[in-house]
């Protein structure tokens, strides 16, 4: 996985300048999903939910450098107790310390493979961080200084997933999860000079939504782009974006996951099937907008979603011709289900998303729904607005985004507006399939116990729902959670066995 790199800026979705050839040769080798999403635009909310199958509000990791609930059991956890090997490198940022994390391997993960931005750190010189973190913010510099790719974070991780692989292969009865996860594109933007110096003088084009005015859309919004004015990059051209750093190291980080490729073909091609994401995009500029916040729009909430199977046609399950797309929708939430379900692992309750393998064997779901959430930037800072809680939803080609504190929503017809410059939340001719859309997340967030749940979301200026929750009922609530396979369930029985081991406990016994 990558972070901050939606589907905008890679070939295999249509943007063949972007220079992602091993992606795009794993699009053309395996399943793209047309249509997959964030379950938030923001790098922990949406790794906690990669990583845990559940939404981040369900989690405790609900904003930025905030951890993961102690009774919370992620991939590698899941996967370690079925009896895999499982490993994990590079950015995390679910410790609920800080960028770079705390240096300890979380347990369900293999220490002699972490490597997350602590050990990074802790393994170049002080000269070399303050250059790689913030002294290169520009090609000639780059260039000045021989950036080489021993040096970066990405190519160490790559080097960890080669010598995964490669071991792992002395061992071939014995299955595994391995994770790349690599910083790139999202800044400090360091990679050699050879990837960016072709975008030197090249010009993004950001389309309709370069012009959008936001006089129709949230406050939120209005204040976002205000805010920014000050640090927007220079456009050469009205509707253009110059980041040649940021492309450039698009464009490397591209290489560092050829090389992974490269190693599962080389030590286990025949039965490894390999997925591909990132958590969020990057605005760039579109609707005056630039980094990632309380948004759905497509810069930040579209993001790559791409499966290869197994090179051995009888570990396919069945699966779909190479280079197929699928165009039902996808989420985050669902790739963890996917993997246990293509393990052959059961799924447990608990899980908000479901599998996607019957879509990777041909079947689409036209009335499928994901759902997007945003609370808060950082837990310990105030950036980007501070609180600012939304909920929304994509379906079919229609998004609805509820902001809470705001006094404007959004809704979107993606098939008349691909832009998303139009917003229709008041528009009559669009008012049932709006609120069909308001209900989905209402009983959604019921459904799921957001702890954020609550009359203001069914109580809006253009809706005024009858409440789900009222006084005359409801207000006891339940004292217990779906199954997760792992905590005793909540039955009578189980009731008894704790209560006779309390009084045992009690007695001395």
């Amino acid at each position: 996985m990558t972070d901050t790199q939606a589907t905008n800026v890679l070939g295999a979705y249509g943007h063949p300048e972007m220079r992602t050839p091993r992606i795009d040769g794993m699009a053309a080798d395996g399943i793209t999903f047309e249509r997959a999403y964030t379950t938030c635009p923001l790098c922990t909310p949406a790794r906690a939910a990669l990583f845990s199958g559940r939404s981040a509000h369900a989690v405790g990791a609900w904003a930025n450098n905030q951890p993961l609930g102690a009774n919370v059991k992620t991939m590698g956890q899941r996967f370690r107790d079925q009896g895999y090997r499982t490993a994990y490198s590079g950015k995390w940022h679910l410790d609920g310390h800080d960028y770079f994390g705390t240096g300890e391997c979380p347990d369900g993960w293999d220490d002699r493979y972490w490597y997350d931005g602590m050990r990074y750190q802790q393994d170049i010189t002080p000269e070399q961080r303050e250059r790689w973190r913030g002294g290169l913010r520009s090609v000639e510099l780059l260039e000045q200084f021989d950036v080489q790719p021993e040096l970066l974070w990405a190519h160490r991780v790559s080097d960890r997933a080669e010598r995964f692989l490669r071991e792992a292969a002395q061992e071939p009865e014995r299955p595994f999860v391995f994770v790349a996860s690599y910083d790139e594109p999202h800044g400090p933007f360091t990679c050699p000079a050879e990837y960016a110096a072709p975008f030197l003088n090249y010009e993004y084009p950001l389309g309709p939504a370069a012009f959008d005015d936001l006089r129709d859309k949230p406050r939120y919004h209005q204040q976002w782009a205000a805010d920014r004015a000050g640090g927007r990059r220079e456009q050469v051209r009205p509707g253009h974006a110059t980041h040649p750093l940021y492309f450039g190291c698009n464009s490397y980080v591209d290489s560092e996951i050829g090389r992974v490729l490269d190693g599962v073909d080389r030590y286990a091609p025949d039965n490894t099937w390999i997925i591909y994401t990132s958590d969020h995009g990057e605005m760039l500029g579109a609707h005056q907008l630039h980094g990632k916040a309380a948004a759905v729009y497509e810069e930040i909430a579209h993001i790559p979603l791409i499966v290869r199977p197994p090179r051995l046609e009888a570990n396919r399950a069945g699966s779909l011709s190479d280079g197929s797309r699928v165009q039902t929708l996808a989420s985050h939430i669902d790739v963890l289900p996917t993997m246990l379900d293509l393990a052959g692992v059961p799924i447990p309750p608990i899980f908000e998303g479901g599998s996607l393998v019957p879509f990777l064997k041909g079947e689409e779901d036209p009335q499928r729904s994901v759902f997007v959430e945003f609370n808060r930037f950082a837990a310990q800072g105030d950036a980007m607005g501070g609180f600012h809680p939304m909920r929304a939803v994509v379906k079919g080609q229609y998004k609805l985004a509820i902001h809470l504190l705001d006094t404007t929503d959004e809704l979107y017809d993606t098939a008349a507006d691909p832009a998303e410059c139009e917003n229709r939340i008041g528009d009559p001719t669009l008012a049932a399939v709006r609120d069909a859309l308001q209900d989905e997340i209402v009983d959604w967030m019921y459904s799921n116990r957001d702890p954020f749940r609550g009359q203001e979301w069914e109580q809006r200026p253009w809706r005024q729902r009858p409440p789900r929750l009222t006084f005359g009922g409801g207000w006891e609530g339940k004292r217990h959670g779906r199954d997760d396979g792992y905590a005793p369930p909540f039955t009578q029985e189980n009731v008894r066995v704790l209560q006779r081991s309390a009084r045992r406990a009690a007695s001395g016994e």
